[in-house]
């Protein structure tokens, strides 16, 4: 924990110098990027030494893919059921949440599929992971020189301490995500409007998060580009139908049952079911998505982060890895709180160490949920003030 608060405020400090330089070009500029890129490999690559954790996310992705290559349903078997023991590998007998069936989406059922083929392993998955995270960088700065921004900036996505915890260390799904979106944001931009429909509709694919973003999408693509990636995303799920329903595995249980470091849901929950609150929790972000399509008019890749950002603030779960989808848009000052809350939610790591402990799962202690989103409304509420500070000042110049 001591070392991760010192890479966040590390990475905080780094912040704060990239976007008081917007404007770093020239050969001293190419030098500074490549260098920190290649800092930012040599730790993801410390990390990826590290093996994963017995009971993380990732082996239940070499599950799921062994299963669909033993020409089973990962959303009909169970991988506690006694029939599936002689399924099972040294990797998967301890996957996490045994008794339930697969809540991943199509998008990911074939991810899994795909690496697992070429070698069925996590080692194999954190490395098709990493893969993901690299070319999220070339993508990004792409992006960034389209909208003239500083190509240093890429390495505000690429210094977040989450990233090679979360993927290299850990490996998770979410950025295999994270990157069709970030496809389908620069298509966008480039006004590739099949391209966008598509990447977007694959990334709703891989996790459910990014559809609130479907109003910035609205009037930028056609109708036949969304029926186009409707399509895309219909034939993913051809194969896991069951009797001619669209599988969700343990997707229900998982709104129903789960619980982690959300202060709005779990402060709802005693009033409301789950499923209504889990429908406010997409509401929320669609319609930050609409204020924004109408607040900017012009295509920004910053706008991408905030509706995904308040939907997760809603959610019944927010494990650290669900931000993985806002890093590659944290690249403006605009999304400073955002970038705050992807160091204060570190503290939450202390819920695995209590558990290594033996003390069971549970509602994390008061003291780490006061700390991440404290220091957020703290720092929102100095932003305010200073902005209202500023605002009157240049009135009263106005006026003189």
């Amino acid at each position: 924990m001591a070392s991760l608060a010192v890479a966040g405020i590390a990475y905080l400090l780094a912040i704060r110098e990239f976007f008081a330089t917007p404007k770093f070009e020239g050969r001293v500029a190419r030098r500074v990027v490549v260098i920190g890129l290649v800092l930012a490999a040599v730790w993801h690559i410390e990390f990826l030494r590290v093996p994963s954790g017995a009971d993380d996310d990732i082996h239940r992705y070499v599950w799921d893919g062994r299963l669909q290559r033993l020409g089973y349903n990962p959303y009909i078997v169970v991988p506690s059921d006694p029939a599936a023991k002689g399924l099972h590998t040294p990797e998967t007998r301890n996957l996490n949440n045994p008794d339930l069936p697969s809540p991943y989406p199509a998008g990911a059922q074939f991810f899994f599929r795909a690496v697992t083929a070429i070698q069925e392993s996590t080692f194999a998955l954190k490395v098709a992971f990493v893969v993901c995270e690299f070319a999220i960088v070339f993508v990004l700065l792409d992006v960034l020189r389209c909208t003239r921004q500083g190509a240093h900036l890429v390495l505000a996505y690429a210094w977040n301490p989450l990233l090679a915890i979360e993927v290299a260390g850990s490996g998770h799904i979410d950025i295999v995500g994270a990157l069709l979106l970030l496809v389908s944001a620069a298509a966008l931009g480039r006004r590739w409007r099949a391209t966008a429909a598509v990447g977007l509709g694959l990334a709703v694919a891989v996790k459910l998060l990014p559809i609130v973003l479907l109003p910035l999408y609205w009037k930028r693509v056609r109708i036949r580009d969304a029926a186009l990636a409707a399509a895309v995303v219909g034939l993913l799920y051809v194969p896991f139908l069951n009797h001619g329903r669209i599988p969700i595995g343990s997707l229900g249980t998982y709104v129903q049952s789960f619980r982690f470091n959300g202060p709005v849901f779990a402060t709802l929950d005693q009033v409301a079911p789950p499923q209504l609150l889990a429908g406010l929790a997409v509401l929320v972000g669609l319609v930050t998505a609409t204020w924004l399509r109408s607040a900017a008019p012009e295509w920004s890749p910053d706008v991408f982060a905030w509706p995904m950002a308040a939907s997760l603030f809603c959610a019944p779960v927010v494990f650290p890895w669900y931000l993985l989808w806002l890093l590659p848009f944290l690249t403006s000052a605009s999304t400073l709180l955002i970038i705050l809350w992807t160091v204060s939610i570190i503290p939450t790591y202390v819920m695995w160490h209590l558990r290594t402990l033996g003390r069971p799962w549970g509602a994390l202690p008061g003291w780490v949920m006061l700390l991440e989103y404290g220091c957020v409304a703290g720092a929102g509420a100095i932003l305010a003030l200073r902005r209202i500070t500023r605002s009157a000042a240049l009135q009263c110049q106005a006026d003189q």
